[in-house]
């Protein structure tokens, strides 16, 4: 479930928004939690409790500590999924807390990276994690903190370097100029 547009709302409004999205629906639901969207580790145990078929929780928010108390609160009740921008950063950390899968954006234009990065995480193969977020990850969350919504721009930007377009960003986005898609390139063709 995608965090409700715009506002920021109060606990109560937000167990009641996804508890009517549950009660509609007869599939399983994940809770994205983003900023606008934060549920504490009580509103989202009351809510798992009332909705039977909420069965995850991504975390697209970053704060560790909330994320601790979200896992030790609600146990494997649901599945914990990472769910930041370049979630491989995160992906050591949240491990060891029990989060044992990620989104990866980066999936859209490196899947073998991707997967090998994931392999490697798993396995607790730290050099190769490390070499993997030197070489490539660092590098690319770099080019991504240039502008803000170039977490988006850059994956449109890699899907279309290797032959795979999905489309231009909608505005406000913006673009990567023509230096950063050459710089996304050649991330892309060294890891490939």
């Amino acid at each position: 479930m995608l965090p409700h547009y715009l506002m920021f709302s109060e606990q109560e409004g937000i167990v009641a928004h996804m508890k009517a999205i549950c009660d509609a629906v007869g599939i399983g639901v994940i809770y994205y939690a983003r900023d606008n969207t934060r549920l504490t580790p009580d509103s989202l145990a009351r809510l798992a409790e009332m909705c039977p078929n909420l069965i995850g929780y991504k975390d697209g928010i970053g704060d560790l500590q909330l994320m601790v108390q979200v896992a030790s609160r609600i146990g494997d009740r649901m599945v914990h999924i990472g769910g930041l921008p370049t979630a491989e950063v995160f992906a050591q950390p949240y491990l060891e807390m029990g989060v044992t899968t990620y989104s990866s954006a980066v999936f859209n234009f490196v899947p073998d990276l991707a997967l090998r990065f994931y392999a490697a995480v798993r396995q607790r193969d730290s050099a190769t994690v490390q070499d993997l977020l030197r070489s490539f990850y660092l590098p690319l969350i770099e080019l991504r903190d240039r502008k803000r919504g170039y977490a988006v721009s850059m994956i449109k930007a890699g899907a279309e370097i290797i032959g795979h377009p999905a489309g231009k960003v909608r505005t406000p986005l913006t673009e990567l100029d023509a230096d950063e898609r050459e710089t996304l390139a050649e991330l892309i063709a060294a890891h490939r």
